[in-house]
C-alpha cells in the first residue's frame, strides 16, 4: 500500500525501458536502482505486461521505470503483449532504448515512434561485457541511429553512471517545474477550499487532488482554509477579508459561484489539473463544441480512475445529466475508465476528459494530441461544467 508520504505515481517522471525479449532490459533497471526491482530471466518474455516499479534515482528523484515486454513477442498472445507496449509508450517521458545484436531493424521503428511522440531516447548497448566485437556493434548503432549510444554491463555495472548523467541531461524542461497553482494563487495568498465530502470521497480520507493541491498551497505559504459546501457562508465570516482564491469541486461551482465574494477569484481542482496535465486553453476552446451538440451527437467522457459506479457519479451521472438537459435526452453519452482510450475517436463530437490526477502529464497530452489530428474537440470536466453553467469566463 502507498505511503501519503511517497510521491504519486502521477508526479513521477517515467522511464520506459524497450527493446527484444532477453535483450537485458529488467537487468538495467535493478542495475540503475541498485534493486532487484525487476524479474530477471533468461528464458524470453518473461516481462509480460508492463511493470510499472516506483524508484528513486539520485540526482533525479522519484521516478517510474516502464519495465517493457519485448516487442519481437510472437503468436496472439505476444501480439497482445506488444500492444500493451505500445500503450506504454504513450506514458514514457524519456526512453531507454536496449539494442540486443546487429539486427537493429525494430529497434528503429520504434525509435522514431517515440521520436514521434516528442520522447527523449537515450541508446544502450547492455552486455556489452559478452559481445565480443563490441566497438563494431556500437559503430553500427551510431550509423544507424545517428546517436553514440551507451556500452552497458549490469551484471558488472558499468556505464550506469553515464545513464544517470544522460537522463539528467534529457529530462523535460516542465518537469518539477510546474506548480499545480500556477497562474492561479500567488505566494501567501489566502485561499478558501470548499470540498463537498460526497460518497466519491474515501471514508476519512480526502481524494488525491485535493492532497496535491493543499501540499502545494502550504508550499507557496498560503493562509489555508478548508470546509464544505453547507459551511462556506460561515468559513467567509470566520475570514477578515475575502479569500484571494477559493478553489472548490467543479460539481458545485453554481453554489459556490453565487456565494462567493466578488474580489475572489474561483477555481477547481479539475481546472487546475487541466492546466497542470493538460492544455487549458486547448480546453477551454473545445468546450464550446456543446452549442453543436444535438440528440443525435456522440460524446465519450474518459475517466482515470477505474472503479464501481457511484449514485452521485461526476462522469457516469452529473455530467451526462447536464449534457442532455442542454442538448436532449437522447443524446449518446458514452464512458472509458483507466488507460481504454479509442484509437479512433472520429465518431465522437466532444471528448471530455477527468482531471487525470492518476496519470502523467506525457500520457494526457498524447490524448490530447490524438484528438486534435483527428479534429475531435476535446475537453475537460471543470472546464466543460463552468461552460454549461455560463461562468466559464469567471474562472481562473
Amino acid at each position: 500500500m502507498s505511503s501519503l508520504n511517497e510521491t504519486p505515481r502521477s508526479d513521477r517522471l517515467h522511464i520506459g525501458i524497450f527493446g527484444k525479449r532477453n535483450s537485458g532490459k529488467s537487468s538495467l533497471i535493478n542495475a540503475l536502482t541498485n534493486q532487484e526491482a525487476a524479474l530477471v530471466s533468461e528464458v524470453p518474455g518473461t516481462t509480460t505486461d508492463p511493470v510499472y516499479k516506483s524508484m528513486e534515482i539520485h540526482g533525479i528523484g522519484p521516478v517510474v521505470f516502464i519495465d517493457t515486454a519485448g516487442f519481437d513477442d510472437e503468436g496472439e498472445l505476444g501480439e497482445q503483449r506488444v500492444k500493451k507496449t505500445k500503450e506504454a509508450l504513450e506514458k514514457t517521458d524519456i526512453a531507454l532504448m536496449v539494442l540486443a545484436d546487429s539486427d537493429m531493424e525494430q529497434e528503429l521503428t520504434w525509435t522514431e515512434l517515440l521520436k514521434k511522440n516528442h520522447t527523449p531516447v537515450l541508446l544502450i548497448v547492455n552486455k556489452c561485457d559478452k559481445i565480443q566485437d563490441l566497438d563494431s556493434l556500437v559503430n553500427q548503432a551510431e550509423k544507424t541511429f545517428l546517436q553514440k549510444p551507451i556500452a552497458v554491463s549490469a551484471k558488472e555495472n558499468t556505464g550506469i553512471d553515464e545513464i544517470r548523467a544522460e537522463l539528467i541531461r534529457r529530462l523535460p524542461e516542465d518537469y518539477d517545474a510546474k506548480s499545480i497553482t500556477e497562474g492561479v494563487v500567488n505566494p501567501g495568498d489566502t485561499v478558501l477550499l470548499v470540498m463537498p465530502q460526497d460518497i466519491q470521497a474515501p471514508k476519512g480520507r480526502l481524494i488525491l487532488p485535493q492532497v496535491q493541491t493543499l501540499r502545494d498551497l502550504l508550499d507557496k505559504k498560503c493562509v489555508v482554509m478548508s470546509c464544505t459546501t453547507d459551511k462556506m457562508e460561515e468559513a467567509l465570516k470566520a475570514l477578515s477579508a475575502a479569500p484571494d482564491v477559493i478553489i472548490t469541486d467543479s460539481q458545485v461551482f453554481k453554489t459556490v459561484y453565487e456565494k462567493k465574494p466578488e474580489s475572489s477569484r474561483l477555481t477547481s481542482f479539475s481546472v487546475l489539473f487541466a492546466a497542470h496535465k493538460g492544455d487549458i486553453e486547448y480546453y477551454r476552446k473545445s468546450a464550446s463544441a456543446i452549442d453543436n451538440l444535438t440528440e443525435n451527437s456522440r460524446v465519450l467522457i474518459a475517466e482515470a480512475c477505474t472503479h464501481a459506479p457511484l449514485s452521485e457519479d461526476i462522469g457516469r451521472v452529473k455530467i451526462p445529466g447536464l449534457l442532455r438537459k442542454k442538448v436532449g435526452e437522447k443524446l449518446t453519452v458514452e464512458l472509458t475508465a483507466g488507460q481504454d482510450f479509442p484509437e479512433d475517436l472520429t465518431p465522437y463530437d466532444l471528448v471530455i476528459q477527468c482531471g487525470a490526477c492518476m496519470f502523467n502529464r506525457k500520457y494526457v497530452l498524447s490524448r490530447i494530441e490524438k484528438a486534435r489530428a483527428q479534429n475531435v474537440p476535446m475537453s475537460n470536466y471543470g472546464v466543460v461544467i463552468a461552460y454549461l453553467n455560463g461562468i466559464l469566463d469567471k474562472i481562473g
